[in-house]
């Protein structure tokens, strides 16, 4: 394995960790700041609005200079994000350095996904993308659960700053260990956008935006769900997100291993599991082993639906997919943002702290939805395609 997948890999581990760690340090971070646990979701509803904005915007700024100078730059900009993140006095300028690192989330993924390709032999192409996106699955079982428990025992700006030198330590590691590569060719934005005239690319981003939504309205606010409701310790909200983040690893694996032989089954199958858990997770909330085990179905099938999704983008996209799967990694994120704000909404109307469960177990169901009107619209209205070249797909963007 080329040392430089290393350091694209610590540059997924960080992003990945800085995304998520904020659910375990809500309670903690609002108490700081003197704020609602809701008003404090609008850091994950902020990082997810600023990745659906950067990752088509810098994918299309980096094609104007080689790849490596581009990826240091991204990591440069998500370290600064996080240091304003650690130091800010105040919430809005917390808010600013979350939105700050998002920019890079989507563009490093897109970008780093070419480089590493390009750094070995044709036949080993998917493993050496695979590689690099190990850094944003580990991320979940280790580094989110260690920041929170650093958050909770030391402060979570501590935290922050952790994250920051992992972007630091990335930055090096690309400039050191990347080799020089050409500047990639001008984007050829016209032709790109003809990929949104087709509804099925529409519709495959609105299954996105809904389904994984479901995910995050629930786990937006799992420690103060997991805390008052459940009667969790605060402590005990690290392991809890270590069960996520095992769901999240094996729904990963399941979603991308059947993600090319039966795509729209897979999406049924798991966006319909996903809808029906999420909607037993209002009842499951209140026995400590019922959520704890509810928190590892969540994990492993909104991740499940993560390949079959991105890759139906990139089937329907085929002659012009590299802003299409670009816009759909921010779709990932929008999804994310509306459900943060749907799932405050419901918490500050008096509903509860388990309420965002049944919104996200709507939006799920919404995108299953979606998903049987776009294999019945494809059944009426056939068209002859290439076909579709495996590709292998995140995580999470």
């Amino acid at each position: 394995m080329p040392l430089a997948l290393l350091a694209l890999a610590i540059g997924a581990f960080g992003i990945g960790t800085t995304e998520f760690v904020i659910m375990g340090l809500l309670p903690e971070i609002a108490g700081d700041y003197g704020v609602s646990i809701p008003t404090a979701g609008l850091l994950v509803t902020g990082y997810a609005i600023g990745v659906v904005i950067g990752a088509p915007l810098m994918t299309v700024l980096g094609t104007r200079i080689s790849r490596k100078t581009m990826l240091m730059l991204l990591m440069g900009l998500f370290t600064v994000g996080n240091l304003v993140s650690a130091t800010a006095p105040g919430f809005g300028l917390m808010l600013a350095g979350r939105i700050v690192a998002s920019l890079a989330h989507g563009a490093f993924f897109g970008i780093g996904s070419v480089v590493a390709a390009e750094l070995v032999a044709p036949q080993k192409k998917a493993g050496a993308i695979a590689t690099m996106f190990t850094g944003l699955t580990v991320a979940n079982i280790v580094g989110v659960p260690l920041g929170t428990l650093i958050g909770q025992a030391v402060g979570w700006r501590t935290t922050f700053a952790a994250v920051a030198v992992l972007g630091v330590v990335g930055l090096l590691g690309i400039a050191k260990l990347v080799p020089a590569m050409p500047r990639a060719e001008g984007a050829h934005l016209r032709r790109e956008l003809t990929a949104f005239r087709n509804p099925q690319v529409l519709l495959a981003m609105a299954m996105t935006v809904l389904g994984f939504g479901g995910v995050f309205a629930a786990i937006t606010y799992i420690a103060p769900m997991m805390t008052h409701v459940a009667g969790y310790s605060d402590g005990a909200v690290t392991w809890l997100l270590v069960l996520f983040g095992t769901g999240m690893f094996l729904g990963n694996l399941l979603g991308g291993r059947f993600a090319d032989r039966k795509l729209m089954p897979m999406l049924y199958a798991t966006l319909g599991g996903l809808a029906v858990v999420l909607g037993l997770f209002t009842l499951t909330a209140h026995d400590k082993t019922a959520a704890a085990v509810t928190i590892t179905l969540v994990g492993a099938l909104g991740f499940a639906t993560v390949p079959p999704l991105q890759k139906r983008v990139l089937d329907q996209a085929h002659g012009a997919p590299t802003l299409a799967s670009a816009v759909n990694i921010g779709a990932f994120n929008l999804g994310n943002a509306l459900a943060a704000w749907l799932g405050g909404t419901v918490i500050s109307a008096g509903l509860g702290y388990t309420a965002p469960n049944w919104v996200g177990a709507l939006l799920a169901a919404a995108a299953l939805v979606l998903a049987f009107w776009s294999a019945a619209l494809e059944r009426r209205t056939p068209a002859a395609v290439p076909a579709p070249v495996a590709v292998p797909v995140p995580s999470h963007t």
